[in-house]
């Protein structure tokens, strides 16, 4: 090893902390004091009022409707389907089980989709339009920086909103 390959890995081991790896600044707003644990089969699950019937959610961490850090997980019955829709800030999704498939724009287009099978990660944009199903019984886990919002294109999907 000659003197400036030294020199160089000497540099970067030293920047590394320095550099700014993360596109957004992640603040410590829920700062944890004790370390909790979640075995699958006691996840807090409780059905998800933002979605569309049948889906559960469970909050691990933080407070998705507050400002800060905060991850949960979705469960998503076989064949359930997410109408298009916005997030005011980037989302953040892993497939933990069963395949999560997704499409971008105002429409469902099954045909134009990209399925994320389990162990996937992706992330898009606050304000990208997209849609998505599952197949099989999926699981996935959000992760970001709250407040979690889910903005219907279509103001009648809103599952929050009282039909007559």
């Amino acid at each position: 090893m000659n003197r400036l390959s030294v020199v160089l890995g000497g540099f970067l081991v030293l920047s590394l902390p320095r550099i700014g790896l993360a596109a957004e600044p992640v603040p410590e707003s829920t700062p944890s004091v004790q370390p909790t644990f979640y075995a699958s089969a006691e996840l807090p699950w409780k059905d998800a009022a933002a979605l569309p019937p049948g889906a559960k959610i469970a909050v691990l961490e933080g407070d998705p409707s507050k400002d800060g850090l905060f991850v949960m997980r979705i469960l998503l019955p076989d064949g359930f389907h997410i109408p298009p829709h916005t997030h005011p800030k980037t989302e953040r999704v892993t497939v933990l089980s069963g395949t999560f498939h997704l499409a971008m724009g105002e429409r469902l287009d099954r045909s134009d989709s990209r399925p994320l099978p389990a162990g996937s990660f992706g992330f898009w944009p606050a304000g990208m339009k997209h849609t998505a199903w599952a197949e099989g019984e999926t699981t996935i886990q959000l992760h970001g920086i709250g407040p979690w919002v889910i903005n219907y294109v279509n103001p009648a999907d809103d599952p929050r909103i009282k039909k007559q």
